[in-house]
């Protein structure tokens, strides 16, 4: 499922589709596959790109340089420049997974996919991916957890040096994923928006593909908050959580808990029940569509236990009824409003 979640980019535990454990946090260089993508390498013995870019000695093998000063690989430079490369670019696609099983994949990203000759993307993201679609890509490039920004820079380098090239999540490509930063690197790179052909595939979110297992509980107004602070500082999330929660939507919650941020966990419940009943309907949904699938409706109030249960972690999406949520015969139904306009 999505872990549109992001979650990906965690410093711990799974993303909504599953991920790796925290002790291959620390690598972006151990992909499976080496880039090939055919631009001109440099001649002068540096290490440059993998993809033919020339960077600077430290860098990736994305072409994506690191700071010299041994601080977090995460935080990186764009290597190569589109002067870089002097073939025809391809295309680039970002596609989505949907839920993380091959049923719930869409037949157009699964054509996008068979029209790619590179795969790039998240390890257990590629592991989703039917082999007979696999098999027919030229290449398949796979980075551990935390490797995003430098793989999504190696599939721009690979386009760039005139491939067609597919990057892969799961859920969504525009939901907590990287299509608006494959966006940011080709501006970076000094690219144009139409040199470089882009789309997007959508999938299916975690959101939809979770609400689809408890019922109806998103038919009105909702919103999404990751709780995920990698990226977006603890404070701000709270605010948001503030606001949302006294508007009355339904809330999707993703990156609910992991290990390292149960206080984020804690605090969330905290904040909504400020602002709703206890006895608020709400949903959880652990590994949706997978082997390991778990559902369960319960409380508002009952929330913050399930913390230190197995339910809740990075592949689990929560979603939190409004005041009108209610459940029926073991379904939350948020009802849409026609009730106060139509007899039935």
């Amino acid at each position: 499922m999505s872990t549109d979640t992001n979650a990906e980019t965690d410093d711990e535990s799974a993303s909504n589709c599953g991920s790796t454990s925290a002790s291959e946090t620390g690598t972006e260089a151990g992909t499976s596959s080496s880039s090939k993508c055919g631009a001109s390498s440099s001649t002068d013995g540096s290490s440059g790109s993998k993809c033919g870019a020339s960077s600077s000695s430290s860098s990736s093998s994305c072409g994506a340089s690191s700071s010299d000063d041994g601080s977090d690989s995460r935080e990186q430079e764009v290597g190569a420049t589109v002067a870089d490369f002097d073939a025809e670019p391809g295309q680039l696609t970002a596609v989505g997974l949907g839920p993380g099983h091959a049923e719930g994949m869409t037949e157009r990203a699964k054509a996008a996919l068979l029209e790619a000759d590179h795969i790039v993307g998240y390890t257990t993201y590629i592991e989703l991916i039917p082999d007979e679609i696999t098999e027919q890509a030229d290449e398949i490039y796979d980075t551990p957890m935390c490797g995003e920004v430098s793989r999504t820079e190696e599939s721009i380098d690979r386009t760039l040096a005139g491939n067609d090239v597919a990057i892969v999540g799961s859920g969504d490509p525009n939901v907590y994923a990287l299509a608006g930063l494959a966006l940011e690197i080709l501006e970076s790179k000094g690219a144009t928006a139409s040199m470089v052909e882009f789309d997007v595939v959508p999938g299916v979110p975690a959101a939809q593909s979770c609400a689809a297992r408890l019922g109806a509980p998103l038919v009105n107004d909702t919103v999404s908050v990751s709780l995920s602070d990698h990226l977006v500082p603890m404070p701000e999330i709270e605010s948001r959580l503030h606001s949302v929660a006294s508007e009355n939507f339904t809330i999707t919650i993703y990156n609910p808990w992991s290990r390292k941020r149960r206080e984020n966990f804690e605090k969330c419940c905290e904040i909504l029940l400020t602002h709703r009943d206890a006895e608020t309907p709400v949903g959880i949904v652990h590994g949706a569509g997978r082997e390991d699938e778990q559902v369960l409706i319960t409380e508002l109030g009952e929330l913050e236990e399930l913390g230190e249960s197995e339910i809740i972690d990075m592949t689990t999406t929560i979603l939190v009824g409004t005041e009108d949520t209610y459940v029926w015969d073991d379904r939350m139904v948020t009802p849409r409003g026609y009730e106060t306009k139509y007899e039935y």
